[in-house]
Order: structure tokens, then sequence, then C-alpha cells
């Protein structure tokens, strides 16, 4: 019997492995810059919507792309001249939940549009109005967020009460709004008279759109001046992506070395909520 040689050995072909390896980096490029992107929500300004903690999946086709939709993830290199419209693409319709860079910093922000070139807005006694009618608007029972490492209610500690399972929960007053296209959604008033629940009416330009976060009176959206950290009445070139479903949820419990916490951590009933707003009548 002859044995067989140990020394042969099969030849790896570097410039193949590169090559494919480059193609497949390109190709997650191209779906993160032209088709969709994970998002992290930060941020208390969408609730009862968006908790901090949910993960979702952000659309960028739905309006097509501008100046701003970079050819590299977090590189934000012009790739398109700048222009007052979209490429391939339009305007949001208003309801949509909406991810938008800020004109300051070009971070990303999330926020529902409520107002689209020609519209009036303004807010009176915490309502909104679109040119000149107010928005539909119906007191609901109170919103219960649970508390958690990443949402609490220090903001608004009256609001922070135990629940008959032992829970202890932010109570905030919510509100079912309707636009005039039928949409619908909830948002919280935790703080009358708060200083935007007053503004002066604005005309939105042409090439420009209006956003507001949910939760009312905890949100820097286009009521409030860039100057200040806000968004303004923002270009729609800015707009980057629409919200389409949460994938999963985190309430900030998750230790690392605690292997019983990846599962505990978990929200349960949040994971492919979808984020389209419902449609009255």
């Amino acid at each position: 019997m002859t044995a067989m040689s140990s020394s042969t050995q099969t030849k790896i072909n570097w410039a193949k492995e590169t090559r494919e390896i480059a193609l497949l980096i390109l190709a997650v490029l191209g779906f993160h810059s032209a088709i969709a992107k994970p998002f992290y929500i930060p941020s208390e300004s969408m609730l009862p919507t968006l908790l901090v903690g949910d993960r979702l999946v952000v659309t960028k086709y739905p309006y097509g792309y501008s100046y701003l939709s970079p050819a590299i993830p977090f590189v934000n290199t012009p790739i398109l001249p700048k222009t007052d419209g979209r490429l391939l693409g339009g305007y949001p319709e208003r309801g949509d939940i909406a991810v938008v860079k800020s004109p300051i910093d070009h971070v990303d922000y999330i926020k529902r549009v409520v107002g689209l070139p020609g519209d009036t807005i303004q807010m009176k006694g915490g309502a909104l109005y679109i040119n000149g009618v107010a928005v539909k608007r119906v007191a609901l029972a109170p919103a219960e967020i649970v508390e958690s490492p990443v949402t609490g209610c220090e903001r608004y500690p009256q609001y922070r009460t135990l629940r008959a399972d032992g829970a202890t929960v932010c109570r905030y007053p919510r509100f079912r709004e309707t636009l005039p296209n039928g949409v619908s959604y909830d948002t919280l008033d935790a703080e009358p008279n708060n200083i935007f629940d007053n503004t002066a009416p604005v005309t939105v330009p042409q090439g420009f759109v209006f956003l507001m976060g949910d939760n009312r009176d905890n949100s820097a959206d286009s009521r409030v001046d860039p100057a200040i950290g806000g968004l303004g009445i923002l270009p729609v070139e800015n707009v980057v992506g629409r919200a389409e479903f949460i994938t999963f949820s985190l309430d900030g419990t998750t230790d690392l070395f605690s292997p019983g916490t990846w599962f505990s951590a978990f929200r349960s009933g949040r994971a492919f909520t979808s984020l389209h707003p419902s449609t009255e009548g």
C-alpha cells in the first residue's frame, strides 16, 4: 500500500479571496445606502409609539435619494447635486414616521411628518392646527410606560405610579390625533402649557416639511429653532428614510456577563410591530 504524501497542499488564491470579500462588502454597503438600514431609538421623543431601546428597519427608497444620501454609510459625502427635489422619489405622506438628518450636524433624528409644502402649522393650547383647522384630538386612557434603565419618569415624576402587578410605570396623559388624510396615532401631553404648546402660525415653504415628535413636550422638532437644538422647518432633502417596523426591543437590563438577561431584557409584544400609522374610515 502506498502512503499518501502529506506534502500535497491546496494553495489559497489570495487575490480571488480578497476580490470576493471586497464584493461582499460593497454589496452590504450598497444595500445599507440604497435600500434599508437599522435604526436604534435613543430618546423618548416618540413616546408612546417608540420606546428607548426599540430597533427598527428604515427603508430609504420610498422617498428617493438626495445629496445627503451617502454612498458609504457613516460618511456624509454628497453623491447627488443639491436640489429642491429628490431622485426617484418625492415627499413623505402626512403621518409617516421619518428618519431625517439635522441641518446643523447631520445627526439622525426620527419624527412624524405633520406638514407639507403650503400647509400652515400652529399649536394652540397643546392642539395641532393645520391650515387654521384643529386636528381631531381625542383623550384616551393614560399611556403606561414601564420604567427601566433606559426609560424613566425623572422628567415628570408626578406621573410615576406602581401598577397592580408591582411594575413601576410612568402614566402619561394620552391623546389620539387624526390628521386630515385620516392617519391616526397616539401622542403624549405630559406638560400642559409647555412653551411649545402655543406657537405662531408658520407656512411650510416649497421643498420643506414640518415634523413633530409624538411626545409633544419632550421633542426638539420643527417647532424648535436649529440654533437652539431643534430641527426647524426641514428641507425635504434632509429626509433619508421611512420607519417600517420594529425588529426587537431591549429594556436596558442586559448584562453581558449574565446570560439570563440576554433574553429577559427583550420587551414582549414589540417585535415586528408595523410603524405604518392606521387610517380612519
